[in-house]
């Protein structure tokens, strides 16, 4: 597995790179779903060109992350499925879809995978679960009214990712998630459970919540059934951040 890309899904799946020699995964994304900067959507983009006409002439299959969050799936009647002809509701969702219809018309062989809102240690600090720490710390915490999230451990999305690529799967978009939104309100309790520290809520208009549909990943890798998916994940998921957070505060 060639791996373009040294940041937090990059690392996490050098583990298993040797596994897969016929295969590119572009890891080199935006991670930032509020991210808005041209420039950065642009540099993707070139990024995904050069990496398809590479696996188009080699004959390698590409790797691709999108996107199941709200930018995706925001306007969704009913759970977010792959099937289902999407409108974008944000930039990053526009950029994602757009991505994905670059690719596809490349001609090169490709799987991509629409991914949740992935958690472990060493993640971006602007993503959700640092940032909300960041904030919890600081004594003051926003968050948007109705907001839910669906959470997944980074080493989960890893198996997942090695199962689906193990089947050789050819042109095909899955949604690899929980398949449980999560109020984001239920996140910060756990997470001021855990760090042992209280902040005060500052309330904005109402957030997203939709469902990501994981009907399709349960059918291609029957062991998802096996990661523990369901209201209460969430909760492991948090705790062992929290921890990693705590063993590394200085007393």
């Amino acid at each position: 597995m060639e791996i373009i890309g040294n940041g937090f899904i990059a690392r996490s799946l050098r583990p298993i790179a040797g596994k897969y020699p016929d295969t590119v995964v572009l890891a080199a994304g935006v991670s930032w779903a509020s991210g808005t900067a041209a420039a950065d959507f642009e540099r993707e983009a070139r990024l995904l060109q050069e990496a398809a006409a590479s696996c188009r002439s080699t004959g390698r299959r590409l790797l691709f992350f999108s996107t199941a969050a709200t930018g995706m799936y925001g306007l969704v009647d009913g759970p977010g499925r792959e099937d289902l002809a999407v409108v974008p509701c944000t930039p990053y969702g526009v950029h994602k879809l757009a991505l994905e219809e670059q690719l596809r018309a490349s001609g090169a062989d490709h799987l991509v995978l629409r991914l949740g809102h992935l958690v472990g240690p060493g993640q971006p600090a602007h993503q959700l679960l640092p940032a909300l720490v960041t904030q919890i710390r600081g004594g003051d915490v926003r968050i948007h009214r109705g907001a839910a999230r669906d959470l997944i451990d980074v080493a989960d999305v890893v198996t997942l990712i090695d199962r689906l690529l193990a089947q050789k799967l050819h042109g095909e978009i899955v949604n690899v998630a929980s398949g449980v939104a999560v109020p984001v309100e239920w996140i910060v309790d756990r997470l001021e459970l855990r760090l042992g520290r209280t902040a005060r809520r500052h309330y904005q208009d109402a957030g997203s919540h939709h469902v990501i549909a994981i009907d399709k990943l349960r059918s291609l890798v029957p062991e998802t059934d096996r990661l523990g998916f369901g209201p209460h994940y969430y909760e492991r998921i948090v705790d062992d951040f929290a921890a990693t957070v705590v063993a590394a505060t200085p007393s």
